[in-house]
């Protein structure tokens, strides 16, 4: 089942906003997602993170069944929510650093920031999602696969 193969990349809950969850099988079902690698003290995040914002807001415009999932590479969770507070998307709770490690490694994660996009049952579209949504910022090619 789809919904399996997501929860075991992004467990129980995923954060919808600053200290609140949400389901991640309701949250994420039959959704592309985006896996977003990025941190607050990364300057090219910092620069990359509204044109994702952008092109996050023009997809749900087009009623697109698009998701991003935050794993932050921060050092303390201040940063992680501060960070985070600016993003309109989900993310991996910052407590939950295994969950962000095995990510991290199951996507082959060398640098940040990063975007990987996945289906609907966790499989991989690209691993060039930054490239994609810097190429194609109006999400014309969505899901960019």
């Amino acid at each position: 089942m789809a919904e399996d193969h997501i929860k075991s990349l992004f467990g129980e809950t995923v954060l919808t906003k600053v200290g609140e969850e949400s389901r991640t099988s309701e949250k994420l079902k039959n959704k592309h997602i985006g896996v977003y690698f990025s941190a607050q003290w990364c300057s090219p995040c910092r620069l990359f993170t509204p044109k994702l914002t952008k092109t996050y807001h023009e997809l749900k415009t087009k009623g697109q069944e698009f998701e991003v999932v935050f794993v932050s590479s921060d050092g303390d969770e201040s940063s992680f929510n501060e960070y985070y507070g600016k993003m309109p998307w989900c993310a991996l709770p910052f407590s939950d650093t295994e969950r962000g490690d095995m990510l991290r490694e199951k996507f082959e994660v060398r640098g940040i920031p990063a975007l990987v996009i996945v289906n609907s049952k966790g499989e991989i579209v690209t691993t060039e999602g930054r490239k994609m949504i810097s190429n194609d910022p109006n999400g014309l090619y969505y899901p960019w696969g």
